[in-house]
């Protein structure tokens, strides 16, 4: 993937494929060219989506469908790349999606035809003008919708488009959507709520982050790891994960610290504290917490600065925080010690990190202006950004 040929022809943007228990079951690609009359070979391209995947190939992880599960949506904005994609071979647990003013061109109909023969599975977006052909309409195993007009093909499971808040998370389900697209995060929390409190065990983990900032001797902290039996499985349970790459097991807190020191730690601590959620409908949040914090991190790799890449994988981490505990960073981060850089992003939108925040916003959000802008203003190249991209999903796949 380092040298992949596309991965400075096109902006990759990508969101979740959230399911009816509010998991993220697939992930979906949108893709941009990098130029409008670019030429793309669909096979390469298909190599490239699925790169994050690939060590995963033999799980059945993925959003169920009559066709099977499908671990990736691709969604394409390029009638070339489309049918570049359709005359390739179909890969594993990967649906494309086909807008419904092209499935109704008739010159698009063996591309379909063939790629649904060959095992591919397609889903098809938004609503028809007209009924398609009962042939191209068959070769669909699903339909995109964004809650409006009525589904271009009857009968297929849908999925709605579009979601931005848990309540329209709630109300997709609820009307018999199969799965949502979108990051259901609502908006920022601007003052404590009247029954405020943070649960036992994220009060555990913020006594942790706190005493880790602190250096407290190993005792101490193995102390307060004891009174929460779970969050110190979860804890080994993560970092022995194949995502964190140590060449040898650990086998108690102890041993933690002893490898990887203080401040790695507490960028465990801080999946840790991103991934404690109770409720269901925070799934998609913690889910986009921790590739944030991945993403960042990637970002900054070539810098050899250390320290930058260990504060700004927090920082990406901590930037959904207010969300998943539903106070203000404000309030929050009078209780969890961040770095000055960090602060000033959460609190300020201000700073060093502030831009590359921004910039996984716009890639959260598909928006290939504001991506594009985000990396000019970062002066990193579309290849660096999609290769942070691919490797951030990659790394966060091995987390699972």
């Amino acid at each position: 993937m380092q040298d992949h040929p596309l991965l400075g022809h096109v902006v990759l943007g990508y969101a979740p494929v959230v399911d009816r228990q509010r998991a993220v079951a697939a992930t979906r690609l949108t893709v941009f060219p990098e130029r409008p009359d670019a030429s793309v070979d669909g096979a390469q391209l298909q190599a490239l989506l699925a790169w994050p995947w690939q060590q995963l190939e033999g799980a059945s992880k993925g959003l169920a469908l009559p066709t099977g599960p499908a671990r990736t949506f691709i969604n394409v904005a390029g009638e070339g790349l489309l049918r570049a994609l359709l005359a390739a071979a179909p890969a594993p647990q990967t649906a494309i999606e086909v807008p419904t003013f092209m499935a109704a061109d008739a010159s698009l109909a063996p591309l379909l035809a063939a790629h649904q023969s060959a095992g591919g599975t397609l889903v098809l977006k938004g609503a028809a003008r007209e009924a398609l052909p009962a042939a191209v309409a068959g070769c669909f195993a699903a339909c995109i919708d964004d809650g409006g007009a009525a589904p271009a093909v009857a009968g297929l499971p849908r999925l709605r488009d579009g979601v931005t808040a848990p309540r329209e998370l709630d109300a997709a389900l609820a009307a018999g959507a199969a799965a949502a697209l979108g990051w259901p995060f609502g908006d920022a929390p601007v003052a404590v709520p009247a029954k405020s409190g943070v649960a036992p065990e994220l009060q555990v983990i913020m006594e942790l982050i706190n005493r880790v900032e602190r250096e407290e001797p190993v005792d101490r902290l193995e102390a307060v790891l004891k009174n929460d039996p779970t969050l110190a499985f979860r804890l080994l349970r993560y970092i022995n994960s194949p995502g964190f790459g140590l060449s040898v097991e650990i086998s108690s807190f102890r041993h933690a610290l002893m490898i990887l020191g203080y401040q790695r730690l507490k960028r465990w601590l801080a999946l840790l504290l991103a991934s404690a959620g109770k409720s269901p409908n925070l799934k998609p949040v913690m889910h986009a917490a921790v590739r944030r914090g991945l993403l960042m991190e990637e970002l900054v790799k070539g810098s050899g600065d250390s320290e930058m890449r260990g504060e700004i994988f927090i920082c990406g981490v901590f930037s959904l925080l207010d969300r998943l505990l539903e106070q203000p960073f404000a309030a929050l981060l009078r209780s969890v010690p961040v770095p000055q850089r960090v602060q000033q992003a959460l609190l300020e939108d201000a700073g060093p990190f502030a831009p590359y925040v921004h910039l996984v916003q716009a890639i959260e959000q598909a928006s290939v202006i504001d991506i594009r802008e985000g990396a000019d203003a970062l002066m990193v190249g579309m290849a660096e950004v999609n290769r942070a991209l691919l490797s951030a999903l990659a790394g966060a796949a091995q987390l699972e």
